[in-house]
């Protein structure tokens, strides 16, 4: 039989381990664009009672774009941290420059912006529910693309 102090010891031991080894969960941001409207609204409700049925926490935002150009101190808050992050808003290019734009750049290996303008309903809702992360924010003077076409 194992003491009680040595099994303590051990749980400690295997959190410690799985925390070393184990991706953590992407936070998640939601952009809801009342202001730009960009974004087909029925993609945003689809992807927002996705959400909300998950019981994931997440941050919502009304309108990134409205943010940085007031240069909201809440943009550096949302991009800190060392955990990995999904912004469910429009392009990755645009999302990247807005929180650049106001001192509060994403760390392109953790970050993944799902593109509520191009992705349909199911597939922008299941993209940001998923707990993989796939990087996809463009590397700086890249040209960006969308299915294979060049977009500004």
């Amino acid at each position: 039989n194992l003491s009680p102090s040595f099994q303590s010891l051990a749980k400690g031991l295997k959190s410690t381990i799985f925390g070393m080894f184990m991706p953590a969960k992407p936070r998640i941001l939601f952009c809801h664009c009342n202001y730009a409207r960009v974004v087909p609204d029925e993609v945003k409700s689809s992807v927002l009672e996705g959400l909300c049925k998950s019981g994931q926490a997440f941050d919502a935002v009304a309108d990134l774009c409205e943010m940085a150009a007031r240069r909201d101190p809440a943009l550096k808050r949302l991009a800190a941290g060392e955990s990995p992050v999904k912004i469910a808003a429009c392009y990755p290019r645009a999302v990247k420059w807005l929180f650049g734009g106001c001192q509060a750049p994403l760390n392109a290996e953790h970050t993944e912006v799902v593109n509520m303008r191009e992705l349909n309903a199911e597939d922008a809702t299941n993209t940001v529910l998923n707990e993989t992360l796939t990087p996809n924010l463009p590397a700086d003077g890249s040209v960006a693309k969308v299915e294979g076409e060049k977009k500004i």
